[in-house]
């Protein structure tokens, strides 16, 4: 193999992980905006019920681990905690 060889396929290499950087930053900011969208909707349209609300919780969830497969954790740890304490102000829950 010819150091011109190994030079094209480390900038391959590169640019492929480049790529999947680039895209795996749009699917965090699609999720991001996701979240917010259900926590604002939550937090302000008072003709939702606590079962609707909840419902909807439980979609973003799946929504995001079909994004994210295997990144249950990561989701326990940041979206569920501010989710408790939205459902916990918004409808008064102990």
């Amino acid at each position: 193999m010819s150091p011109e060889t190994s030079q094209n396929e480390q900038a391959t290499q590169t640019e492929e992980q480049a790529q999947e950087q680039i895209q795996e930053q749009r699917l965090i900011r699609r999720l991001q905006m996701m979240m917010n969208l259900v926590m604002q909707t939550v937090a302000q349209d008072t003709s939702l019920s606590i079962d609707e609300a909840s419902q909807m919780i439980a979609d973003s969830r799946k929504a995001a681990l079909a994004m994210f497969p295997g990144k249950e954790l990561a989701y326990d740890l940041i979206w569920h905690p501010r989710f408790q304490r939205l459902m916990r102000e918004r409808f008064r829950i102990m």
